[in-house]
């Protein structure tokens, strides 16, 4: 279609000027996609556009997902968030669909949804059902070669006009800058989210990024290793032992999570974890949080080697250290190439209470400091030396772990 031969009626003519004003002026400063797509929908039937539906794909780099999405309808006012998971891509929901069609073409897809033909796709059924007329996606190529897709559907008696199709089209360059910001600022969080963890990413986003910034913070400690790792390597394949890993970071990194701790480092079979004091956590719940975790940690990994034994397969095992107390968090590196983590005596002690685990035949020790601070009954140990630490250290068993 030539775009410069479209000839408008009275009825269908809207004006596009308003609503690229507002991207300029506001649009463009709305700092997530779901509340932008819910105001650019309202400001296109300001303008007079004959939309019900709007909806806005983006791509992301994410281990769990490989794009967004945002969906309004003008019959709830509301906006949805929409997650696609990496297999969907393999399912009848995308192939074949207009969404596979406009990505993989880089053309746009137009279906009217007036007497769909009987082998027409679900997205477009499921449309018509609901009483929809038009379909119309047009794809958004970003400098990074990412494409975005940006659909619309209509109830209008008849579907979109010429115009309105004119107006869609000459609306995405306008648009284009906006969505290109989103998705690179989404991808940037899910990739600082991914490898630095939440609350590290969200510094390093807000500027703590120079060598030797750093915070002087409280935390629980959480310090964890496998047990027999080294046989492991030398005895498993590869893909048995990377699963044998994955399956223990993943059952610890959700009791942990889900107790608000973060993890700062994977160094090998290890884990680095922080459970922050703050305004809002106290040093006992922090603590607390840390000792629940371990518990449900050990658990969930007890229900797993039970699995294990019946088919033969290796137990995970694992041994815990926890701490509190104040350390250094920040970055430290080289000038170009910069780790963010935690350091100081209280992380030390924390890695020698695990390490000291395979000695005493516990699989979770504590200190003096961290017993203090929560309310399981523990049993001493005594006072054990510590490789780097001149006097001996007093270590605690919470009983619910004793002779694990």
């Amino acid at each position: 279609m030539d775009l410069s031969s479209v000839q408008c009626s009275s009825d269908d003519l809207w004006s596009l000027q308003p609503v690229n004003d507002w991207l300029f002026r506001h649009g463009r400063l709305i700092e997530n996609q779901h509340d932008f797509v819910t105001a650019l929908s309202n400001n296109l039937l300001q303008a007079g556009a004959p939309i019900d539906r709007l909806q806005i794909m983006s791509p992301t780099i994410n281990p769990l997902y490989s794009g967004t999405s945002a969906i309004w309808r003008k019959r709830t006012g509301q906006t949805t968030p929409f997650q696609a998971h990496h297999g969907l891509r393999l399912t009848e929901r995308y192939i074949g669909s207009p969404l596979q069609k406009l990505l993989e073409s880089g053309r746009g897809v137009r279906q009217s949804l007036i007497d769909l033909p009987g082998d027409a796709h679900a997205a477009f059924t499921e449309l018509a059902d609901e009483g929809f007329t038009d379909y119309y996606a047009m794809p958004v190529t970003f400098n990074s070669g990412l494409n975005s897709a940006f659909i619309v559907s209509s109830r209008k008696p008849g579907g979109f006009s010429d115009c309105d199709i004119n107006n869609f089209r000459r609306m995405r360059d306008y648009v284009a800058p906006t969505l290109e910001v989103f998705s690179l600022r989404q991808l940037t969080s899910s990739l600082l989210d991914t490898y630095l963890g939440k609350r590290t990413g969200k510094k390093v986003m807000s500027g703590m990024i120079k060598r030797g910034d750093a915070d002087m913070i409280h935390a629980a400690l959480w310090f964890s290793d496998l047990r027999d790792f080294t046989q492991m390597t030398e005895n498993l394949p590869a893909d048995k032992l990377l699963k044998i890993l994955n399956d223990y970071f993943e059952f610890v990194a959700a009791a942990v999570t889900a107790r608000g701790g973060e993890i700062l480092r994977f160094i090998g079979d290890a884990m680095l974890i922080v459970f922050p004091i703050d305004e809002h956590t106290s040093r006992q719940t922090a603590c607390k949080a840390a000792i629940d975790a371990a518990h449900d940690a050990q658990q969930s990994l007890a229900t797993l080697n039970h699995m294990r034994r019946r088919h033969g397969e290796t137990e995970i095992r694992f041994g815990v250290g926890l701490n509190v107390g104040e350390v250094i968090y920040g970055n430290v590196g080289a000038p170009d190439r910069l780790d963010f983590t935690v350091m100081g005596p209280a992380v030390n002690r924390t890695a020698r209470l695990e390490s000291l685990t395979k000695v005493v035949g516990e699989s979770v020790l504590c200190s003096k400091d961290f017993a203090d601070n929560i309310d399981c009954p523990v049993i001493s140990l005594g006072e054990h030396m510590m490789k780097g630490i001149k006097k001996p250290q007093a270590v605690f068993v919470p009983t619910e772990f004793c002779g694990e």
